[in-house]
């Protein structure tokens, strides 16, 4: 089962195969053709360190991200937001009920700070799908 933080669930629709690094770009577009192409796919929702960020250029030794302040405020927003808990969620599922509750504003109060926020799909792929 992959292991996501809350605002990945976010960024996994709008990724678009750019990242950090190599490594983690190769990590990414493996973790997300798997749950964008397997509708069965579970997740459990972690309010910390996940599978994407262990391939991230950004982790320290002690499994803390170099923007931990940063990041923290996105899942938290998240989470707020849409009354997300540490637990297993079908992605298929959560990320639907995400994408018919988001608006433009939510997605740029959550994302406010994001280096990605520019030049993602988030946009596209979470708000204009309505």
């Amino acid at each position: 089962m992959i292991t996501l933080r809350p605002h990945h669930l976010l960024c996994t629709q709008g990724y678009s195969g750019k990242g950090y690094s190599d490594d983690f770009v190769e990590n990414m577009d493996k973790i997300v053709d798997y749950l964008r192409n397997n509708e069965d796919a579970k997740i459990m929702l972690k309010f910390g360190d996940d599978d994407l960020c262990s391939r991230c250029p950004n982790m320290d030794d002690k499994k803390l991200c170099r923007t931990e302040e940063k990041v923290r405020r996105f899942d938290e927003k998240t989470v707020k937001y849409f009354n997300l808990c540490e637990k297993e969620y079908n992605y298929r599922q959560i990320t639907e009920y995400i994408d018919e509750n988001m608006s433009e504003e939510m997605l740029k109060d959550i994302c406010d700070g994001c280096s990605w926020y520019a030049i993602s799909r988030c946009r596209a792929n979470i708000v204009r799908k309505k």
